[in-house]
């Protein structure tokens, strides 16, 4: 089943001389049960394809499809719904509200759309659990954990409920090696449990834990199949 679809995607910022073509013509369809790693030089369109596809940015043209449906038909309201129930983020820096508990930061998507404080509580903790936290660190404040956990944290509110697309731009960055790793392993096991992931990443070996890798310069897709033996060299060619 097609979870993501980009048809003919671009993304323009400014007018007149001050144009920039963000993305062009972009064409990606993202299968359930599969991960595609995004790659390409600084500015050449990874994070502007991430915001399309998870609505948090409307392109210039074209349209962005999630599990059939045109984002761009939603109303701000629907929109919202569909972001809290169908898509999840992991962020570089993880987004996390520092006046809510690493329980409350993974259970907001579903009191926001409206679950009991108490169910939506069982949830996080078991999805706090899922990516190697307990109870200790569940009632701790962002400040109060290290780097590696609050970005598990970040990951069990991206993962928790039934998202079925899972967008991470760059959440290994700020992390060890080996964090970093456990990092990727969730995000995988989630897509092998069915759902879809788009992971933007600089580094060759993030990328071999996706199933496609699709290379990015200038805001076009250059190369959607390349082997990850050859990244190194074609990264090195993007920023030529």
């Amino acid at each position: 089943m097609t979870v993501l679809h980009l048809k003919g995607v671009s993304r323009t910022h400014g007018t007149g001389e001050n144009l920039v073509h963000a993305l062009v013509d972009a064409e990606l369809t993202i299968e359930a049960g599969e991960l595609v790693a995004i790659m390409g030089p600084s500015g050449s369109g990874k994070s502007t394809l991430l915001n399309l596809a998870g609505g948090l940015d409307a392109p210039t043209s074209g349209e962005v499809l999630v599990e059939g449906t045109v984002l761009a038909s939603l109303n701000k309201k629907r929109l919202a719904g569909l972001r809290r129930r169908s898509i999840g983020y992991v962020f570089q820096d993880y987004n996390l509200v520092p006046s809510l508990t690493a329980a409350e930061n993974a259970a907001l998507p579903l009191e926001l759309d409206g679950l009991a404080a108490g169910k939506a509580r069982k949830m996080a903790l078991a999805a706090l659990e899922e990516v190697g936290l307990d109870v200790k660190q569940a009632d701790r404040f962002p400040d109060e954990i290290s780097g590696g956990q609050a970005q598990r944290v970040a990951i069990a509110r991206a993962l928790i409920g039934e998202r079925r697309l899972v967008l991470a731009d760059e959440p290994t960055g700020a992390l060890d090696s080996h964090t970093g790793e456990e990092v990727l392993k969730l995000l995988r096991r989630r897509v092998d449990a069915g759902a879809a992931g788009l992971l933007v990443t600089h580094d060759a070996r993030h990328a071999g834990w996706a199933d496609r890798v699709v290379f990015l310069r200038d805001g076009r897709i250059v190369d959607s199949s390349a082997p990850l033996a050859g990244a190194d060299s074609l990264l090195e060619g993007a920023g030529s």
